[in-house]
């Protein structure tokens, strides 16, 4: 096999790479090839969106979960978990309070909630799409029924984020429970994308057993696929899951890996994720110099902001939602990029 550089290069000139040559990368420690792979994934980023930072944001809508995934906080057997559900009204006004500070996406996050059916969820969007018809609604809410999928496409969601946890079947059934299934996951994401959902993908970077083989059947997974959103971000160990004494993902592999991605996947919208900010003070500004260009401030209640806890130490749990804009904004400046008001829309999606 062709060593890293050669790797690199053939991928800097938007070749498509096997999944043991993005292994190769992300198995590198050459601290000169990981800023090759930076500079041209930042330049490739500019060359299609600028210097422009998109916003989205954040409503944490439930800690219910039905699941038992082996790595998160609200999993289902986790007794010490504090449970909320916002109403959908409470929704609604956490959206008109995003509206008036200039958000224009709205993503509606939370546990596989029972409680949010197609019968409330389809009027919820209805009602956001109708009030705010310049925005974008994205949906981050597990697996659901392709007719599900299709009713909450029909009401106006624009986008939904449902990250593939991992390539390699072996190392998704390590962390989920057996009812959970590998191949389920990757025909909802297919389900999605079939629909004409801009569709969302990702992976923890550093979770418990994943190999650079692993990362490298994620890459060649994400290359192939082109999903136009895709949220990596480093695994945290949360005290209350049997994963607690594993180490977290480290800073620098998941830099490279979003450098990696955005050559990739060049018209991708990519997130410096707030677990990026939680392991390091300033790991949303390196985040974006590494080739990401999307941030995610909170406009959850902040009584309940603690309680949404996938992982420890989650920042920015007690800051009012003008207050979290805000100092994003501020940093994002301090490193020479620009917070708009805009949906945001991945690039291809727009030229279609």
């Amino acid at each position: 096999m062709n060593g890293a550089n050669d790797i690199a290069a053939r991928l800097l000139r938007g070749e498509t790479l096997t999944s043991a040559e993005f292994a190769v990368l992300a198995a590198s420690s050459d601290e000169t090839l990981e800023e090759t792979l930076r500079a041209a994934a930042v330049e490739r980023r500019k060359a299609v969106y600028g210097n422009k930072v998109y916003t989205r944001g954040l409503i944490e809508i439930s800690s219910i979960c039905k699941n038992d995934c082996l790595y998160c906080g609200i999993r289902c057997s986790n007794k010490n978990a504090e449970r909320y559900r916002l109403d959908p009204d409470e929704i609604v006004k956490c959206a008109e309070e995003g509206y008036a500070l200039g958000f224009r996406t709205f993503v509606l996050q939370g546990g596989e909630d029972p409680f949010f059916s197609d019968d409330v969820l389809v009027p919820l969007i209805k009602t956001l799409k109708t009030r705010h018809p310049d925005c974008a609604v994205t949906l981050s809410l597990g697996e659901r029924s392709s007719e599900s999928y299709k009713a909450l496409f029909d009401a106006g969601a624009d986008r939904y984020l449902l990250r593939h946890e991992t390539a390699t079947k072996a190392h998704y059934e390590k962390l989920h429970p057996p009812q959970m299934s590998f191949e389920r996951r990757m025909q909802c994401l297919q389900v999605l994308r079939k629909i004409g959902y801009q569709v969302g993908a990702g992976f923890m970077v550093g979770s418990p057993f994943q190999t650079a083989d692993d990362l490298g059947r994620d890459l060649a997974f994400l290359q192939s696929f082109q999903p136009e959103m895709c949220g990596i971000g480093p695994f945290i160990p949360h005290k209350d899951t049997p994963f607690r004494a594993c180490p977290a993902g480290t800073l620098r592999l998941t830099l490279r890996l979003l450098s990696i991605i955005r050559l990739a996947c060049p018209n991708v919208l990519l997130p410096a994720t707030t677990a990026l900010g939680t392991i390091d003070p300033t790991g949303r500004e390196k985040g974006i110099l590494a080739g990401a260009n999307v941030v995610m401030p909170n406009l959850s209640p902040v009584r309940v902001r603690k309680k949404y806890a996938l992982y420890d130490g989650k920042i920015c749990t007690g800051e009012e939602s003008a207050q979290c804009k805000d100092c994003l904004a501020q940093r994002m400046r301090a490193i020479g990029y620009e917070v708009v008001v805009d949906r945001g829309d991945c690039a291809k999606t727009i030229r279609n």
